[in-house]
């Protein structure tokens, strides 16, 4: 739930508003009707209570922690039951002559909480409950009972309708915040490494290349590490949107590329909900990291774009693993296969497969459905 200060709080605040001010004209009209009602005295210790409901709620839906189920029903129940006590208090026949319901236009505050709260869903179910209860207790129903009925249920779509708009608006605003200090401080340690860490790589790799040995080996690391980190830090790592926006994982997977490791992709994107695109290529980077501390040399990551499944394969073309090796690292404790890959890639409903034979290198193949198989 947003806190107050953003911009939810003015809608709750403006209720809180809203039911002192109805309130005010129920008093007026009490006050100028009360000689007609057949329970006076009872009307105005139910003018005292709507008084005090006010401010209960005003105090409790000032907190975020206060705006949930609880409050909102008892809200509800208790603005219904004065509706339903109206007429025994005013009497039917003075309804009948055209006096005004006890409530008035202060019955709309649970609507409008209900409608800030959850949406337009919300504020339609209070209308229709409390509109409902206010046309029971005509008799009979005129054409002003239903246009108040109507203006409820209008009152609850709207607001309804605002008030998501006004939180999705406020997500995206903070998220907008979060990106550009995120992208701000890529660019601030991008400046650092370029004037120190790649230039000692490109230093390494230029002096290196001339000599043989492991010298040359070295100089062959170092500007493999040089094209690496300069694809990392040549690209905005974007963290993928909230609420399930689909994230192109293509690129994700760019920043594995290097002078050891070539990515093959389609032309085209290849969309995947943000927490499967994320997870599937960190699956991919274990597997790579697999790849540089067991096998060494190069690396090839393939991703192919199905209807119904995305697939990405990681081939090498290392010693391979010996039969049983898997299940002995796992016994052992080490799961990196178990768990950064198959466990990362089983959470979302896909599978993992790995072909490898002793001398002709590995393949693992990750497959993952478009959307969660439930």
């Amino acid at each position: 739930m947003p806190s107050p200060s953003g911009l939810e709080g003015p809608f709750w605040r403006s209720i809180a508003v809203f039911r002192f001010a109805s309130l005010a004209y129920v008093g007026v009209l009490v006050l100028r009707d009360g000689g007609e009602y057949a329970h006076p005295v009872a009307a105005g210790a139910v003018l005292l209570g709507m008084l005090a409901w006010s401010g209960v709620t005003a105090a409790g839906y000032r907190r975020p922690a206060g705006r949930r189920w609880p409050l909102l029903l008892a809200d509800l129940g208790v603005v219904l039951a004065i509706i339903l006590a109206t007429p025994w208090v005013v009497g039917r026949p003075a309804l009948a002559a055209g006096v005004p319901v006890l409530t008035s236009a202060w019955l709309a505050g649970p609507v409008l909480a209900w409608a800030v709260s959850g949406g337009r869903r919300r504020g339609t179910v209070a209308a229709l409950v409390l509109g409902g209860a206010d046309l029971a207790t005509r008799d009979p129903i005129n054409p002003s009972a239903f246009t108040g009925a109507i203006l409820l249920l209008l009152a609850g779509l709207v607001v309804g309708h605002v008030a998501r708009l006004a939180t999705e608006a406020e997500a995206r605003l903070q998220r907008a915040v979060e990106l550009e200090a995120a992208t701000r401080e890529r660019e601030r340690l991008a400046r650092d490494i370029h004037d120190s860490v790649l230039q000692v790589l490109a230093l390494v790799r230029r002096r290196g290349a001339d000599l043989d040995g492991e010298a040359a080996e070295l100089a062959r690391l170092a500007g493999e590490q040089e094209a690496a980190l300069r694809s990392l830090i040549g690209r905005v790592d974007a963290e993928p949107e909230r609420g399930g926006a689909d994230r192109d994982l293509r690129d994700l997977l760019d920043r594995y590329a290097s002078a050891a490791v070539q990515v093959a992709a389609p032309a085209t994107p290849v969309p995947l909900p943000a927490r499967a695109a994320g997870e599937l290529a960190a699956a991919v980077g274990a597997a790579l990291d697999n790849v540089t501390r067991h096998a060494g040399g190069r690396a090839w990551v393939l991703i192919e774009d199905e209807e119904e499944t995305v697939t990405v394969s990681v081939r090498d073309e290392g010693p391979g693993i010996p039969d049983g090796r898997l299940a002995e690292a796992a016994a052992q404790g080490r799961l990196g296969v178990a768990q950064s890959i198959r466990g990362r890639v089983a959470d979302l409903g896909g599978e993992v497969r790995i072909v490898s034979a002793p001398g002709a290198g590995t393949e693992i193949e990750l497959t993952v459905p478009r959307s969660r198989r439930r």
